[in-house]
């Protein structure tokens, strides 16, 4: 069973403050975090305070006593220790300290830091060590009953008495102790490499990354990220069932029949924005095909689905039946005499349907001239073995992959759905959302 560990110094109001009769930050901490083990880390005027009457381990376990428990107390003893102002003493001392602890522990188990009781110097080196260390430690600061500096007085100091008297023993006692958030360097470097991550949209990589932090340090973005990885992996229904959960911008595009041809044609700009210019070239064809149908349907009013069928391996097919004596049947015999009816659709064929319907010379130029450059790019990735670079698409078309993408945009003009010019910046705009999440948690 996990265990809550105490490592916290010993100062000058533990175990009970003789001014206040209230718990020292020590045992007020015991008492509202239900510590299982407390290494007590004491100097040497704490050491002989101790030696006096063993108040530390008295009170201690009193309160376990009243809590039904046993406490486990390990002393840690320092019986040269003077120089109590010293800072990087403390900050080496309490490294080792805290190393040994957590090897002898069980990962599963939480450490508490007591950051109230010690010197300055003692305080000041939990916290750096907090900050800076790969655990993820809870440091615990406890504030005086009247919210200002205590007293510290150990003249005729009588344990059993103020034990008695210490008014946090009554059921309606206050709990004066609050969590310090101060991320630890390692968390703050491992956020900034997730950041960095989601603006190269490689959103595998920012899971992979948030998973080594403590759930609760990632826990309001981390359902974020998983979100924008559906989104890239087109997983529409895993896209779908968890952005009911969370607030996410970026998402410009929803109703149905614009949000699959939309979605494609983003992620194809994210393959090209990646460098990964094979898999550009050769997402093109089918975007295209989707682009030339909702052109075909605002623009003419001809639904293709009226003329095609889906067989057994999902591929889109020209229908016998559905092609029979129709319009759209004449201009494909017309262009391919020996044009066979079951044959899949492809984007020649819905090309030649747009030029024989439009009288538009501005659309008949777009969609001829992304027809022209899809053929080309399809030929690079078919017959080029080595590498595709932006520099090789532009070789072989005359156009940039920039410039090639700017023909799809302008073909979506044509095609009913709307789209703004910046909503074609909805992947940065949802990875901006993510970023600002995770900047923002408390």
């Amino acid at each position: 069973m996990a265990k809550n560990i105490l490592f916290s110094p010993v100062g000058g109001t533990d175990p009970v403050s003789q001014d206040n009769f209230r718990d020292g930050s020590l045992i007020h901490i015991i008492r509202n975090y239900d510590i299982d083990v407390v290494y007590l880390y004491m100097s040497k005027e704490m050491l002989e305070l101790q030696d006096k009457d063993d108040r530390y381990r008295y009170c201690i376990n009193r309160l376990a006593e009243m809590k039904g428990k046993k406490i486990e107390i390990y002393e840690i003893e320092r019986n040269e220790l003077e120089s109590v102002h010293q800072f990087d003493l403390f900050y080496q001392d309490f490294s080792k300290c805290i190393q040994e602890i957590i090897t002898n522990n069980s990962l599963s188990d939480s450490i508490y830091l007591n950051v109230s009781s010690g010197t300055p110097a003692m305080k000041s080196g939990l916290l750096v060590l907090a900050t800076l260390g790969e655990y993820n430690y809870k440091m615990i600061q406890v504030s005086t009953p009247l919210r200002k500096m205590n007293n510290h007085n150990h003249d005729n100091y009588d344990v059993v008495t103020l034990w008695e008297l210490n008014e946090d023993n009554g059921p309606n006692a206050i709990n004066r102790c609050e969590e310090v958030k101060c991320p630890s360097l390692s968390v703050i470097k491992q956020e900034e490499i997730i950041k960095q991550l989601i603006r190269e949209y490689d959103y595998k990589a920012a899971m992979i990354a948030a998973e080594k932090l403590p759930s609760e340090v990632s826990a309001n973005y981390y359902k974020l990220i998983k979100i924008a990885y559906y989104r890239l992996q087109l997983d529409r229904n895993s896209l779908i069932r968890l952005k009911k959960e969370c607030s996410i911008s970026g998402f410009p595009i929803t109703h149905d029949e614009a949000f699959s041809c939309f979605e494609y044609a983003l992620n194809i700009d994210i393959k090209r924005r990646k460098g990964d210019y094979a898999d550009f070239v050769r997402a093109i064809s089918p975007l295209i095909v989707d682009i030339y149908k909702l052109i075909l349907k605002h623009e003419f009013k001809i639904d293709i689905s009226r003329y095609t069928s889906v067989d057994s391996h999902n591929i889109l097919r020209w229908s016998e039946k559905g092609l029979q004596n129709s319009k759209i049947e004449k201009i494909l015999v017309k262009r391919w005499p020996n044009f066979k009816k079951n044959t899949p659709v492809a984007a020649v064929h819905l090309l030649e349907i747009i030029l024989c319907e439009s009288t538009n010379k501005k659309l008949n130029d777009s969609v001829q001239s992304l027809r022209d450059v899809e053929e080309k790019v399809r030929n690079i990735a078919a017959h080029q073995i080595v590498s595709i670079s932006d520099e090789s698409i532009k070789k072989f078309t005359g156009y940039s992959s920039d410039e090639v993408m700017e023909k799809i945009k302008q073909c979506f003009l044509y095609t009913g759905l709307n789209i703004r010019k910046e909503y074609w910046r909805a992947y940065d705009e949802m990875n901006d959302s993510i970023i600002d999440t995770m900047e923002s948690k408390a």
